[in-house]
């Protein structure tokens, strides 16, 4: 029922008889070492991917079974939960409930709590009320160790959609979202919470780690057109029917992928007005814009789950905005995506024959340089990575005064530009893994047991707009 499960707090009210307590807890990692849990990388929650996450062997199609109509617990029609499963259930309730209840200053859980425990019995799960829903969301924020925006975690707008099961609707709700979260470039932290798993009936999945994706056309060559992190996903959207862009650009937008609760993927396309992009230009260097860069304005993480006291939901897309070395240092310059330093720093008359010169880092300067001036010029939130460490520390003290711990990865706190230069990366962190949280979905995989189907006819050639990125 969720990676988290094991931990079970002491002096637990709820007892299974006949059956073992999950024991565990929580672990601090050591300076470097991954974390299990992927929250979102720099400014608000926006998760950042260690790598792209690839596609293998076989994705399974969900079984047919769940639509719920409305708002109340679906009728269970898949099998019971076992003794151990059953107990780690109701301890994850148990934990979140009084969690819940104690920072709302609500009072003693205890009738909710049996309620809960009535709810779990008779059918294997329970369902949140939509403000116990809206509190685990902006509470898995806090807990993102690998997020250093996780000041405004209490400013997360929470979109309750679980009763949106079908694949079209679904994708029209992640295109509202888009467009609220995006408002007019002022850029809200949003999340979009579809219908939960329960026993025998996986709730929806959107494939495509983020809303707004850039295609990558593979040549015969070898090399891609586009952002190579994407090659895997722009093969699924072609092998669905998607066209693609003609002639293929470094910056076409990948349709939405979306599988329901048993029925094959479909693509979804996304309207081009529903896409803020923002053209990349220097304020100083006018034959930047020559490079033809460009970025979109809001990275809506959709490829991972969140975790709310042992129920799981497998699609609940959420958004914060950048930080400008998310798309300078990484997306743009990265040599495994768009690799544009050399390109800069030819531009810029600097020899690349040696790396002793650092002309990387001249370049990558420039590069982050002008993400910022072009989001800031156009009116789009965007943040700096010395800002957002002077506002981390801030949300660290703020936790220590209320008596949380504030979870950290040193390796994704620390940004990857001036490292040195910010107060964050001179100190230590506890990394550990707590509850309520976002957690990433095994990585789904192709193969000729993948029942594709057609596209749907009402699906033409996506936006051939450029711009890209998962971030990463």
């Amino acid at each position: 029922m969720g990676l988290n499960q094991g931990r079970t707090p002491p002096g637990s009210r709820w007892r299974i008889p006949g059956h073992g307590r999950p024991r565990g807890d929580a672990v601090s990692l050591e300076l470097g070492r991954e974390s299990p849990a992927f929250p979102s990388l720099h400014a608000c929650p926006v998760a950042a991917g260690e790598t792209e996450t690839g596609f293998g062997a076989n994705v399974t199609v969900l079984p047919a079974g769940w639509s719920p109509a409305g708002y109340g617990p679906p009728a269970l029609d898949g099998p019971a939960l076992d003794g151990p499963a059953l107990d780690g259930l109701l301890v994850s309730a148990e934990q979140f409930i009084t969690l819940y209840h104690s920072e709302n200053q609500l009072g003693s859980p205890d009738r909710r709590l049996r309620r809960v425990r009535r709810e779990i019995e008779a059918s294997g799960t329970y369902w949140h009320t939509p403000a116990e829903l809206a509190f685990g969301a902006r509470v898995a924020w806090r807990n993102s160790s690998r997020c250093i925006g996780r000041l405004y975690w209490r400013n997360l707008r929470v979109r309750d959609r679980r009763g949106v099961t079908a694949a079209p609707d679904i994708a029209a709700e992640a295109v509202t979202h888009l467009r609220e979260a995006t408002n007019g470039g002022r850029i809200r932290p949003v999340i979009t919470v579809f219908a939960p798993d329960g026993p025998g009936r996986p709730g929806p999945r959107i494939l495509s780690s983020q809303l707004v994706r850039y295609a990558g056309y593979e040549t015969a060559g070898g090399a891609v057109i586009g952002d190579p992190a994407n090659a895997d996903l722009t093969r699924l959207a072609r092998d669905l029917g998607w066209p693609g862009g003609w002639p293929a650009g470094r910056f076409d937008i990948l349709p939405l992928l979306v599988q329901e609760s048993g029925a094959p993927v479909t693509p979804h396309e996304i309207p081009a007005d529903a896409v803020l992009e923002i053209t990349i230009e220097h304020p100083e260097f006018r034959w930047f814009a020559d490079l033809w860069l460009r970025w979109y304005a809001v990275p809506v993480i959709s490829d991972m789950y969140l975790d709310i006291g042992g129920v799981r939901y497998p699609a609940a897309p959420f958004n914060g905005w950048y930080m400008c070395t998310e798309i300078g240092s990484r997306d743009l310059g990265d040599s495994g995506r768009y690799g544009q330093l050399p390109v800069i720093a030819a531009r810029m008359g600097l020899s690349t024959a040696s790396d002793r010169n650092l002309w990387k880092d001249k370049a990558m300067t420039e590069l982050n340089l002008a993400v910022l001036h072009s989001f800031s010029n156009a009116g789009v939130t965007i943040t700096d990575h010395h800002t957002e460490a002077v506002r981390f520390l801030q949300h660290m003290e703020r936790e220590e005064r209320h008596g949380r711990a504030c979870p950290a990865d040193w390796t994704w706190i620390v940004p990857p530009a001036a490292s040195s230069a910010t107060p964050v990366f001179h100190r230590y962190y506890q990394d550990f893994d707590q509850t309520p949280n976002f957690y990433r979905h095994p990585a789904p995989a192709l193969g000729p047991a993948l029942a594709l189907g057609p596209a749907p006819a009402s699906q033409g050639t996506a936006s051939c707009h450029d711009l890209h990125q998962r971030i990463d």
